[in-house]
């Protein structure tokens, strides 16, 4: 008997709920990046103001090198590496790829942004996506985000 088209699909191993999960945010919020300004939903009042204050000022879409330092920090601000963060800004790393002082404002938003969307990816699963998972989504959304194409 001769192959059909589906026989290749029929014959692939079955990809775990959580898995195409993880594949489907990690698109989606590379879109959401690549899209400038992200929408932001919730922010409290004085930090709204701050945050427009700073999109105001800047309102090109950052240089890809700010956006990897924020992926390291959101690293590791979800792995709990409190030294990392604090050697990192101590010793102005940002820096070291050619980045501005003036850039900090905008690292520390988008990191915190990130960091806040997968956590709250966290509470909408009931813990299902936990800190090791979200750090799996957040080397997801870094590939494809590097990529260039179509997440």
């Amino acid at each position: 008997m001769q192959p059909t088209r589906w026989d290749l699909i029929l014959e692939q191993k079955p990809i775990p709920v959580i898995e195409h999960l993880l594949e489907e945010v990690s698109r989606l919020f590379t879109a959401d990046l690549r899209t400038w300004p992200p929408r932001v939903d919730e922010f409290d009042p004085q930090t709204g103001a701050s945050l427009e204050k700073l999109l105001t000022e800047r309102p090109e879409r950052p240089d890809d090198r700010l956006f990897s330092q924020a992926f390291r920090l959101t690293r590791w601000d979800l792995s709990r590496d409190f030294e990392a963060i604090d050697d990192y800004w101590r010793n102005q790393r940002h820096l070291e790829v050619g980045l501005s002082p003036a850039d900090k404002p905008m690292i520390l938003f988008l990191s915190r942004f990130i960091s806040e969307q997968l956590l709250a990816l966290g509470e909408a699963t009931e813990g299902r996506v936990n800190r090791p998972r979200m750090l799996d989504a957040l080397s997801r959304i870094e590939r494809h985000f590097a990529s260039k194409g179509p997440p």
